[in-house]
């Protein structure tokens, strides 16, 4: 007698031209859950240009399960001057509340550590809110370092415009 087959597979998929409103919901998403809706101004025409433009600068993936998005992660190359190699910078994982549990974030993240290694680049890197604790113990699960010494710094919105605008 032979096993049936999983009739809910899961999937990793990277993200096409009419995944834009998907992955705009799984971003407004994720500020709900991270008490940040209120700083989302991400549009569908602003991802279309910059994830499938002429020049595109980052990359998605999509997770599925039996064909419905659950997840997503969106990510770019940086580079590490020590490794003297690029890496992944993992912007945003997210996975909806009825598929946690269910290996989606680890896919996600197994899916990203496969690319950084097939591409030869030297690591997978991200910031999680300190707050944060299920993310931390799943990322600590995954043998992440938390790099307790280091801030985020981030220049935006007029103090961007005030320092771009400087001539001293």
């Amino acid at each position: 007698m032979s096993e049936a087959a999983d009739p809910s597979p899961l999937e990793i998929i990277p993200a096409v031209l009419s995944d834009v409103p998907v992955i705009l919901q799984f971003i407004r998403e994720l500020a709900e859950y991270e008490r940040l809706r209120h700083r989302v101004i991400a549009s569908e025409a602003s991802l279309e240009r910059w994830l499938f433009g002429p020049a595109p600068v980052a990359e998605a993936v999509i997770a599925r399960i039996a064909g419905e998005p659950v997840g997503f992660a969106l990510f770019f190359p940086n580079f590490s001057t020590f490794l003297g190699k690029p890496g992944i910078y993992l912007e945003d994982l997210f996975v909806r509340e009825r598929a946690r549990g269910k290996g989606v974030g680890r896919a996600l993240m197994t899916h990203l550590a496969r690319t950084a290694v097939e591409r030869g680049w030297g690591r997978v890197e991200w910031a999680v809110l300190d707050w944060n604790a299920p993310a931390i113990r799943f990322y600590r699960g995954l043998g992440a370092d938390l790099l307790e010494d280091w801030r985020i710094c981030r220049l935006t919105g007029e103090a961007l415009e005030r320092t771009a605008r400087r001539t001293d």
